[in-house]
This record gives C-alpha cells, sequence and structure tokens, in this order.
C-alpha cells in the first residue's frame, strides 16, 4: 500500500466517523467538531489521492488549503450562533420539532 492510499483510507474513516456523529449527537458543540471532523476526513483523502508517481500535485494542496481557511471561518461562525442560542435559550440543543406543532 502506498502512502497516498493510507492517507485516503484514514481520510474515508475520519470523514465516515464524522457522518455519524452529526447524524447520531444532539448537542450542537459535538456536532460542530464531528463536521469538522468530516471536514478533515476530506481534506485527508483530497492530500492522499493528490499523490502521483511519488511527486505531488499542487492544485488539490491549494484546495485543501483554502478549504482549512473556509472551515476555520465556518466553526468561528457556527460556535458565535451556538453562543448566541445559548444565552437566548439557555440550552445547546436545537428544540424538537414535535414542540412547536
Amino acid at each position: 500500500m502506498t502512502p497516498g492510499l493510507i492517507y485516503a483510507l484514514a481520510g474515508a474513516l475520519l470523514f465516515t466517523m464524522g457522518a455519524a456523529g452529526v447524524v447520531l449527537l444532539a448537542h450542537l458543540l459535538r456536532k460542530i467538531l464531528a463536521f469538522n471532523l468530516m471536514g478533515s476526513g476530506a481534506f485527508l483523502v483530497l492530500v492522499g489521492l493528490a499523490q502521483r508517481d511519488g511527486g505531488v500535485d499542487p492544485v488539490p494542496q491549494a484546495m485543501v488549503l483554502t478549504g482549512i481557511v473556509v472551515a476555520v471561518a465556518a466553526t468561528a461562525l457556527a460556535l458565535a450562533l451556538l453562543r448566541r442560542l445559548q444565552t437566548l435559550t439557555g440550552q445547546t440543543r436545537l428544540p424538537d420539532e414535535e414542540e412547536h406543532a
């Protein structure tokens, strides 16, 4: 197995774990962390698949670098919104749809 394939498989595993966390967890901070785990897995897959014949393709690496910057900004926004929700409602979970019906 090549190192690129190992990185890609590890990234797929991280992405799967993050997707399970987003779907299964109710606490919003944990969902945000799981979403970041999904992003890290996707970045790792891109970096792993960018290696060709011992060389590295710079385009996927540039995409990953840009993605990391966007992910940091999106995480900051999500955490600010979570803090605002906690201030307004005193909870860190979204209200259930059944409560509004």
